[in-house]
């Protein structure tokens, strides 16, 4: 893991905090370096190398006024997935990514029989805990500070058979967090237990493109079941593969970013992180 990494983010994810909160006010480039710890002129390279603009750009991609925005945008994600188009590195991602359901059977045996390697790697937002059975990933879990890895994979898959080797899954972890835009080179079979209400939902979450925002409304409709948007919201919650699942994209209709699994800090870094990529 590259603590080097993992540091950045941390001093990152703590100015993008008070940027998200204090946007209204526009907090200057002294304030966001107080928060990270460093002087201006490092913070000021080190937020750019991270996010690819300048705070200021990166502050317009968290305020209420462009959320709503992207939701009007969004109304149609079948329409909105169509226009990103295979050429666009906003969709080439998510492009590469496929769900699978584990078996009834399977399912009903919290995965019996499966055998699951895990390790702990680094990307943009943070360390997380990265599980596959064989080369399908069916975990992606990003660490909070005293989070117990095995314990998490116990959780997520608790009769399978777990083994620790970050070394079996260096493969996956390059083509996760590639190093730059538009350069995966294979595709990412997802494994995933679930109902079939949430295997959907979590479908619905590919046709999301990077950069684009999406209410629960939205993805209820784009499901078939405009009533559910309840039982979206706890599905969307529930999802096991963070990022390669986009569940940061979903948002409230109001525009406002709402909660997200893996902390609040983490869902605005990657909001504001796909939009610097997609539309600066």
């Amino acid at each position: 893991m590259n603590t080097n990494n993992t540091y950045t983010y941390g001093q990152i994810a703590r100015a993008i905090e008070h940027l998200a909160g204090h946007f209204r006010e526009q907090p200057s480039l002294t304030e966001l370096a107080e928060r990270a710890n460093v002087s201006e002129f490092h913070f000021q390279r080190l937020f750019s190398d991270w996010a690819g603009v300048s705070p200021k750009k990166f502050s317009q991609f968290l305020t209420l006024e462009h959320a709503k925005a992207q939701l009007r945008r969004g109304a149609s994600l079948a329409v909105a997935a169509d226009e990103a188009g295979l050429s666009g590195t906003g969709r080439l991602h998510d492009l590469f990514v496929t769900i699978e359901g584990v078996t009834p059977g399977q399912f009903k045996q919290a995965g019996a029989g499966l055998v699951l390697s895990y390790g702990v790697f680094d990307s943009p937002f943070g360390p997380y805990l990265l599980g596959a059975i064989g080369q399908k990933v069916a975990l992606l879990h990003f660490l909070a500070e005293n989070d117990q890895p095995e314990a998490i994979v116990a959780a997520a898959w608790p009769e399978a058979v777990r083994v620790p080797d970050a070394a079996a899954l260096e493969f996956l972890a390059a083509h996760i967090f590639p190093a730059g835009p538009g350069t995966i080179t294979r595709p990412l079979p997802v494994l995933l237990r679930g109902s079939a209400f949430q295997l959907k939902v979590w479908e619905a979450l590919l046709k999301i493109p990077e950069g684009h925002l999406a209410s629960y409304d939205q993805i209820a409709e784009a499901i078939g079941q405009p009533a559910a948007c309840r039982a979206v919201g706890t599905a969307i919650g529930s999802n096991p593969v963070g990022y390669l699942i986009p569940c940061h994209r979903v948002i409230k209709k109001t525009g406002l970013f709402g909660g997200y699994r893996w902390g609040t800090a983490r869902k605005q870094a990657m909001i504001g992180w796909e939009a610097a990529r997609t539309l600066s």
